[in-house]
């Protein structure tokens, strides 16, 4: 089993080899993931909606997510892992983005850190990259921005956007990216980046035509059934299959039939006592 590197990815690219990408919040997924084979799992603060509950990122501060990538890296052997720098970690300043990008490494066991953005963030990553700390870029949809931006809507879309896209993704390498995330915007854009760069370009509602592919977990696993953006393919129908699990554990614990004998414990058969006589005794 080879661990898998920013290294790895690079030879990926060079190679053809698609990248798979899935993210993951605790030990229980990453060891799953991991196992499958993904080579990339990201704690992403994609969290704060999926499993904080949140209608957005926003509210996902670093501690939590020093948290969850503590509990993925326990999970994981051979992916390599990548954590979010979350709202306002890295935005104010340079010196403390540097400061956010070392801790999750440090605490929260990340072997590189991702942050949203382009050319105006060229100077943070540079920072970041020079302590040491390898960084993944994020540009298109940027989740954090999603007021700025107006909401969940695909960029790119005109040429003049387009465009500065493709300087973004140019200015990020530049600045010392190893990969780039690209997230909702038209397929012939993203492919035309993915030509126009030599580091891994990952994409997520981004077309076929980058290097490899990044999806939510659980959206993968079809947990939320209100939750089907376009861009997203359910591999299994968990959600149905875990409340139907539910269900029959309250059927069965309400009609007496769990737990049953093999998940009951009994007590060891009392011992024979044998009595002997002690002499001087009766």
């Amino acid at each position: 089993m080879k661990k898998v590197t920013i290294n790895t990815l690079r030879k990926m690219k060079q190679a053809g080899e698609r990248i798979t990408m899935l993210t993951a919040y605790d030990a229980t997924f990453a060891r799953l993931f991991d196992r499958a084979g993904i080579e990339v799992l990201l704690v992403g603060d994609s969290l704060g909606m999926v499993v904080q509950g949140h209608n957005s990122t926003l509210p996902v501060t670093m501690d939590q997510m020093i948290y969850h990538c503590a509990n993925t890296r326990r999970g994981t052997e051979r992916a390599h892992l990548v954590g979010d720098l979350p709202f306002g970690s890295y935005q104010a300043s340079a010196d403390e983005a540097v400061k956010n990008a070392i801790r999750l490494v440090a605490e929260g066991g990340a072997e590189s850190v991702k942050l949203e953005g382009g050319v105006e963030y060229a100077e943070v990553i540079s920072r970041i990259a020079r302590a040491g700390v390898p960084v993944m870029g994020h540009i298109g949809l940027t989740p954090q921005s999603v007021h700025k931006l107006g909401g969940y809507v695909v960029q790119g879309r005109t040429e003049a956007k387009a465009k500065k896209l493709l300087e973004d993704a140019k200015a990020l390498e530049q600045a010392g990216c190893y990969a780039l995330v690209l997230e909702m915007m038209p397929a012939e854009l993203s492919a035309e980046i993915s030509r126009s760069v030599s580091m891994p370009v990952i994409g997520i509602g981004a077309g076929a035509g980058c290097d490899g592919q990044v999806l939510v977990g659980y959206d993968l696993l079809g947990m939320n059934p209100d939750f089907t953006p376009k861009f997203v393919k359910k591999y299994l129908d968990l959600g149905t299959l875990i409340d139907g699990a539910a269900k029959s554990y309250k059927e069965e614990v309400k009609d007496g039939t769990f737990p049953g004998p093999a998940q009951t414990f009994t007590a060891e058969p009392t011992p024979v006592l044998q009595l002997y006589s002690v002499p001087g005794q009766k």
